[in-house]
């Protein structure tokens, strides 16, 4: 399906469409199961389905912590979950010259909040023709957000979506503010809602070995998700993951996927 076709197919989508999976990839086989078992879920409810994982976690509180296996490694793994379950595939970049590599797999590509803001990549993301999703950065008011959708429209892409992940409040915290769901219109576009990544602690959460990682609140996923739905997005963004307390990234804010075994 082109990416126009794949746009509208969303844009219509009732009750709203879904991008989920595991945060990042960690193995082959973890996310080939976590993509048939999602796949299974969502075909019973009727909900659209764009599954989601990182070949790389770029901004990583430390330099220590798990990343993924890259770029070449990663883009094959989404390849085989594409054809194996056909799905389409959403997946994020770091860098301008991620973009077209990235392009040739993946269906929509993510920019990353606290790179919302970066003209380059914007427009690299946009070059490629597929799907781009600029998520808000939690630093910004929506209305930035106006200006990020319009670079990738005026490098010649039609088909971008605004994301709201959240909004800094003091130091290791971040809230969901409903209105931002309703002003992001404003964009033109379709807003989605990420009910994961909008209940992190950045580095609020301290180790034993005297360094942090992001926490977070889990429990309050599904009243992010009520809410979100409320008011009426287009899509939803999620994390989910089977054993989430073991998850090498975000795991205070992956949902648990219980999934019987096959």
């Amino acid at each position: 399906m082109d990416s126009t076709a794949l746009f509208n197919q969303l844009k219509a989508a009732e009750p709203f469409f879904l991008l989920a999976g595991p945060n990042v990839i960690e193995s082959e086989a973890h996310v080939l199961k976590m993509a048939g078992h999602i796949k299974d879920i969502t075909s019973k409810l009727g909900v659209q389905l764009v599954f989601k994982s990182s070949f790389d976690k770029a901004n990583r509180t430390s330099s220590k912590s798990f990343r993924g296996p890259g770029l070449e490694e990663g883009l094959k793994i989404l390849q085989k979950v594409k054809m194996t379950f056909d799905l389409p595939i959403v997946t994020d970049v770091h860098e301008a010259s991620q973009c077209e590599p990235v392009g040739r797999v993946a269906d929509i590509i993510q920019i990353p909040a606290f790179l919302c803001r970066q003209t380059d990549l914007l427009v690299a993301a946009a070059k490629t023709g597929k799907i781009v999703n600029i998520k808000k950065g939690q630093f910004c008011a929506p209305s930035v957000m106006v200006n990020s959708a319009e670079k990738v429209r005026l490098a010649g892409n039609q088909n971008v979506m605004v994301c709201e992940r959240g909004t800094m409040f003091g130091y290791n915290d971040l809230i969901v503010d409903p209105r931002n769901l309703e002003w992001m219109r404003e964009a033109n576009c379709p807003v989605v809602a990420d009910i994961t990544h909008s209940l992190q602690q950045p580095a609020g959460k301290k180790l034993d070995g005297g360094g942090v990682a992001s926490g977070g609140l889990r429990e309050l996923i599904p009243c992010i998700a009520r809410t979100s739905v409320a008011v009426g997005v287009d899509g939803i963004f999620m994390e989910v993951h089977d054993d989430p307390l073991n998850a090498p990234v975000d795991g205070p804010t992956q949902w648990v996927g219980v999934f019987k075994s096959s």
